[in-house]
């Protein structure tokens, strides 16, 4: 168990949290949630020991070890991968390197000898004999193949970097486990395992994401940080958004008694429970929400910005025509082969590759910035793409224009007064709409370029990751917006319920060919012939 007791924190005026107090306990697993600037990753650092509260402090169970995801992609550079994951065992690790430096003494004493035995005792208690096939399988289960195990980390890509840290921080089975974005630049089928692994993990875990599917496969709890305060909920995050939701509108509704929204409440938690089975956690989230008391229940003071996409015109009947596209780098990979589809009215395709890269020079060559290497493609005339890209520095670089002057390059309507509400519904309001933009966190400026795309107005929405770097509340609003619009959308994006919730079809890029399904996302990446035929076309 890990507890925290009267923490705050403060940065000259400004109050992230105050009065915390809370403990994290066996077998449970806790979402760290909180709009962007809330402090969620700043807690964790707290937790793990690696910045100090203004006050308070946290406590960890005599005996419990703490493993942490860390994000510094060098400091084991000069280490082999295997070797690597097993130092996330810190006590393990020091065991091994003192006995092996003893064994490896020309003079060997008898003092040595005694100290041996009590680290081969050591050794052995802490499961020492199956480090390197338990680190070696965690690799393979993050995506690190055998032929890199020996390697230097240095020798690795930041990617890579990214999946053995996970790996550290899984090895040697830690009773309290602390994870910073797990899910950041994994693979489809790596994020679905690591929802299983921590499913089935049997001690603490505290993590904060901003994939709802992966918090509400795993999670039995979660604590928002809002106002200053941070509130532990039981459920997992679509409970809590929900019962938020409930409680926002039962409080707008002052003439209701309470008696009504107790009972409104507990229909919904019961509800809730009997739904618990969609989760690995269910059994241990149904009994905590049977015993849930809604006297401590209280309504989010959370925002969500308007993300609302209309469309200039309707589109005719041709919309998009694809003929046998390919492309292959300038190194000679090829990313996509022979790519042949049309696209209908109605169509939400999420377009999905294993390979990150072939998405988005997909998406590029729709845009006319590149040039494929065979094939073409085919507008209708009535269509107009509207493209939110992924990488949007150059929106950006170079520019000391404020918030508003940047925005009405790319709108019609000119007047400081619309440009100013357009933005409002972006949650920019008052001095911060004259603040630079060359100063802008990574949310704000997707933010900004949402803005930019939907005073576009297009009919097809191209949307590489669009969901990067932007909180769980903008994601929400921004999901909601994509179902309610009537235009046709291409997308990609590692939010697992995103995707699956906005796509009725899925098309998958690979070297050999297209995978082209009219089903929904979770129903394509479970069926055992697809998953069969994805395996043959990457082979």
């Amino acid at each position: 168990m890990i507890s925290v007791n009267d923490l705050s924190l403060r940065f000259g005026k400004r109050i992230l949290f105050e009065d915390v107090n809370l403990k994290f306990t066996h077998g449970n697993c806790y979402g760290i949630i909180g709009a962007n600037g809330a402090g969620k990753s700043t807690f964790l650092k707290i937790m793990a020991g690696d910045i100090d509260p203004t006050t308070g402090k946290t406590e960890i169970s005599p005996g419990e070890r703490m493993a942490v995801l860390r994000q510094n992609h060098f400091e084991y550079d000069e280490y082999p991968v295997l070797e690597t994951v097993i130092m996330g065992h810190k006590q393990l690790y020091e065991v091994i390197k003192e006995k092996d430096a003893l064994y490896a003494k020309e003079d060997f004493t008898e003092a040595d000898g005694h100290r041996a035995g009590d680290l081969e005792a050591l050794f052995a208690e802490m499961n020492g004999w199956d480090a390197e096939s338990d680190a070696a399988y965690l690799l393979s289960h993050v995506g690190i193949k055998e032929d890199y195990h020996y390697k230097l980390m240095k020798e690795l890509t930041n990617n890579q970097k990214v999946r053995v840290l996970l790996a550290q921080a899984l090895f040697g089975n830690p009773d309290i486990l602390i994870l910073d974005e797990p899910t950041n630049d994994l693979d489809l089928e790596t994020a679905l395992w690591l929802e299983d692994f921590l499913a089935d993990f049997k001690n603490t875990v505290i993590v904060v994401s901003h994939d709802r599917h992966f918090l509400d496969m795993v999670c039995t709890h979660v604590c928002d940080i809002d106002f200053g305060k941070i509130q532990l909920f039981t459920g997992n995050y679509t409970f809590w958004y929900e019962m938020s939701q409930l409680l926002q509108r039962q409080q707008s509704q002052k003439q209701k008694k309470d008696e009504q929204k107790r009972a409104e409440l507990m229909e919904f938690i019961q509800r809730f429970s009997a739904n618990a089975s969609k989760s690995r956690q269910a059994t241990s989230r149904k009994k905590a929400l049977e015993k849930l008391n809604i006297d401590e229940l209280k309504p989010s003071n959370r925002r969500y910005p308007a993300i609302i996409f209309k469309q200039n015109r309707e589109a005719g009947k041709q919309i998009l025509e694809v003929e046998k596209l390919s492309y292959t780098t300038p190194e000679g990979e090829t990313l996509f082969r022979n790519i042949s589809f049309e696209m209908n009215h109605n169509d939400k395709i999420t377009i999905i590759s294993r390979n990150s890269r072939a998405c988005t020079t997909f998406y590029q060559i729709l845009s006319d910035e590149l040039k494929p290497t065979e094939g073409s493609y085919k507008w209708g005339q009535t269509i107009t793409p509207a493209y939110l890209p992924n990488e949007n520095h150059e929106y950006f670089a170079n520019s000391d224009l404020n918030l508003v002057d940047w925005l009405r390059q790319y709108s019609t309507e000119k007047d400081e007064t619309f440009i100013r509400g357009f933005l409002g519904r972006m949650l920019f309001s008052g001095e911060e709409t004259q603040k630079s933009v060359s100063v802008l966190s990574g949310g704000e400026k997707v933010r900004c370029m949402l803005s930019r795309a939907m005073l576009q107005q297009g009919n097809v929405l191209l949307l590489d990751e669009p969901t990067n770097h932007l909180d769980l509340e903008a994601i929400t609003a921004f999901n909601s917006g994509l179902k309610d619009f009537a235009g046709m959308v291409l997308f990609t994006s590692r939010d697992h319920a995103f995707t699956q919730t906005l796509a009725n079809r899925v098309i998958e890029l690979t070297p050999k060919g297209i995978i082209d399904k009219l089903m929904e996302f979770d129903d394509y990446i479970t069926h055992p012939d697809i998953k069969a035929l994805r395996e043959e076309m990457y082979a």
